[in-house]
This record gives C-alpha cells, sequence and structure tokens, in this order.
C-alpha cells in the first residue's frame, strides 16, 4: 500500500518531470514568438449585421476602445449613411479614426494602416484592448498583414487616368482593367473609381497584375497578437436588416445629409460621392424628386447595399485568421461570452 509520503514524492518528481518538459520545449520556440505580443480583438462582418452594438458591449466588459475600419467614417459629416457611432457611443467608449478628414482630403488604406497601428500603440499604453470594428476586408486585411505594396503614385500618370475617368466613364477604364486583371476586377465594382484608376496606375507603372501582388501572400504579422471574429447571419436574415437600415438611415435624414455635403464640395471628390447611398442620394437629387424616383431610390440603396455585404461575406472567406460566429444561432450573452473565454485564455499564452 502506498503511503502518503510516496505519493508526496511522486507529485513532487511528475511537476519536475513536466516542469523541464516545459522548459526544452520553451528553448525550442522561436524568440519573437517567446516574446508575448501586445493583443488586438478584430470584429468584422458584412453591413448591418450587429458589429458595432456587440463591439460596445464587449469593450464595456473587457476596458476595450474601438479603432473604425470603416473607408468613409474618416469624413467629417458623413454620419447617417455611413452609419458612424453616435456621440453617446462614442462618450461611453472612446473611439478611433472617426472624423479625421475633409471631404476634400484623401485617406487611403496606407493611410489606414499608419492610423490605425499608431491608434493600437496608443490603447495599449493605457493599458487598455484595441478593438477593431468594420466591414472592409481591404482596410482589415492591410491592419493584419500590412498595407499592400506596390510602386509610389505618379503624379502625371494619375492626373491623366483621372481625367480619362471624367471624360469617359468609371465604366470604360474598369473594362480595361478587366482585360489587365480581371482577378482584382472581380474584388472591386464599377463604381469604385479611386481604386480602378490606383490599380491601372500600378498595372502601367509596374507590368505588373495587382492581382499578383506580393501583399496578398504575406504571412501573418508578429507585430500584435490578434484574435479576429468575422460575425454573420443567414442571407435572408442578414438582407432583412439590411433593408431595414436602409429605411431608417432615410428616416434619419440622410438625403438632407446629402444636400448639406453636395454644398460643401461631395460631388468634387469622386471617392465619396461614389459611396453606397451617397451615389443613390445624388443621383435622386437630379430628377424631378417625384414618388416614383423616391422608391427607385431607395430600393437601388438597398440593392446596393445587399450586393455589398455579398462582397464582404466573399472576401472573408478567403481569410483564414477568422472565427466565424452566427448571430442568428447564438443570443448576445453566448456571443460575447464566447469571445470573452476565448481572450481569458489568450491571456495565459506565452
Amino acid at each position: 500500500m502506498t503511503s502518503s509520503k510516496d505519493t508526496a514524492i511522486e507529485l513532487v518528481a511528475a511537476k519536475a518531470a513536466f516542469l523541464e518538459l516545459c522548459q526544452e520545449a520553451q528553448k525550442k520556440i522561436p524568440s519573437d514568438i517567446q516574446k508575448k505580443r501586445k493583443k488586438v480583438i478584430v470584429i468584422a462582418g458584412p453591413t448591418a449585421v450587429g458589429k458595432s452594438e456587440m463591439a460596445l458591449q464587449l469593450a464595456d466588459m473587457i476596458g476595450g476602445e474601438i479603432i473604425s475600419a470603416d473607408s468613409m467614417q474618416v469624413y467629417r459629416g458623413m454620419n447617417i449613411g455611413t452609419a458612424k457611432p453616435t456621440l453617446e457611443e462614442q462618450l461611453q467608449v472612446p473611439h478611433h479614426l472617426i472624423d479625421l478628414c475633409d471631404l476634400d482630403e484623401r485617406f487611403d488604406v496606407v493611410s489606414f494602416y499608419a492610423h490605425a497601428k499608431n491608434a493600437c500603440r496608443v490603447i495599449h499604453e493605457r493599458e487598455k484592448i484595441p478593438i477593431v470594428v468594420g466591414g472592409s476586408g481591404f482596410y482589415i486585411h492591410a491592419m493584419l498583414y500590412g498595407p499592400p505594396s506596390g510602386p509610389p503614385p505618379n503624379a502625371k500618370l494619375r492626373a491623366r487616368l483621372e481625367e480619362e475617368a471624367a471624360t469617359l466613364g468609371a465604366e470604360t477604364l474598369y473594362k480595361r482593367l478587366e482585360e489587365l486583371d480581371i482577378d482584382y476586377a472581380k474584388t472591386i465594382t464599377i463604381h469604385d473609381r479611386h481604386k480602378i484608376v490606383r490599380a491601372l496606375e500600378i498595372i502601367e507603372l509596374s507590368g505588373e497584375k495587382v492581382s499578383k501582388n506580393s501583399w496578398r501572400l504575406k504571412q501573418r504579422p508578429q507585430a500584435f497578437d490578434f484574435r479576429c471574429w468575422f460575425f454573420n447571419r443567414p442571407r435572408e436574415s442578414l438582407y432583412h436588416r439590411v433593408n431595414r437600415r436602409c429605411e431608417q438611415m432615410v428616416k434619419q435624414g440622410l438625403l438632407k445629409e446629402i444636400e448639406t455635403l453636395q454644398r460643401a464640395g461631395l460631388d468634387e471628390n469622386p471617392h465619396l460621392a461614389s459611396a453606397i447611398g451617397y451615389r443613390q442620394g445624388l443621383e435622386f437629387l437630379k430628377t424631378d424628386q417625384l414618388e416614383t424616383d423616391y422608391h427607385h431610390f431607395l430600393e437601388t440603396f438597398k440593392q446596393a447595399t445587399r450586393q455589398l455585404a455579398k462582397r464582404q461575406l466573399t472576401w472573408f472567406r478567403k481569410e483564414p485568421l477568422f472565427h466565424w460566429l452566427d448571430l442568428d444561432l447564438h443570443d448576445p450573452e453566448t456571443i460575447l461570452d464566447i469571445i470573452l473565454r476565448d481572450y481569458k485564455c489568450w491571456q495565459w499564452e506565452l
């Protein structure tokens, strides 16, 4: 019969053996992985899925601050059509990358990467947790892997392409892009004038397809330790939410917002004027604004937003770091519990 003394000796020996095994395993881990990286939570999902509400609750629970990964929320005055967080929400939880630019300023993926990385640093210095929230796959991919590499802009070439877009129309340039790089053209739309022009600029300067850019092949970065979640809903449920959101935006005064922005120079920035909701609103304001015109505006607005949601789903299916969560399958408490459990386990990782 084993005595309590023998059992104690065996436990000490077992603990010593386990510690030795852990030490040996630790030696085999590269030094850059042994060094604990700062944590960043990423919440992505299609438009209207419910990302912002969940992110606010999560930030309250863990002492987080939100970094917007939206290409339009950086512009002052573009509030309703971008579903920008309200003043009350921004007071409830600190938000970053909101209202950074005027309508005549340029903000691109490289700008986003620099601002988002700096925001993470500032938040970490306050011993808070950065929570990146948005549906822009292009921006979030840059956050994870770094901004796309490519030749710097060429002023003369850019001016020529912009002039062609203005005179011939973005559709003509998009068709040219389809001929030169069909794979990249499929990831954007005919209305993404800025991206079309930049893609043609890259192709002409480098002689390489944008879709072959090494940026798409980059491995997981070591600057931050990302935990990535993608919120989704069944298509019928998601599209219902999309339609309802569009209707709510119009009721909240989207058209008046567009009129105000138009007077401030919205039309002079093709990138902003082509944004979903704003493009359809600008077209409506050119009509006689009859009831039939209004219904056409609302339906095209809804359709364009549903198409955006579909493109977002397609993009993130190719992103390997994301864990998908169905917001119709689980209640908010369960979703938050899943993320919090993962976060707590994550705190103890090497």
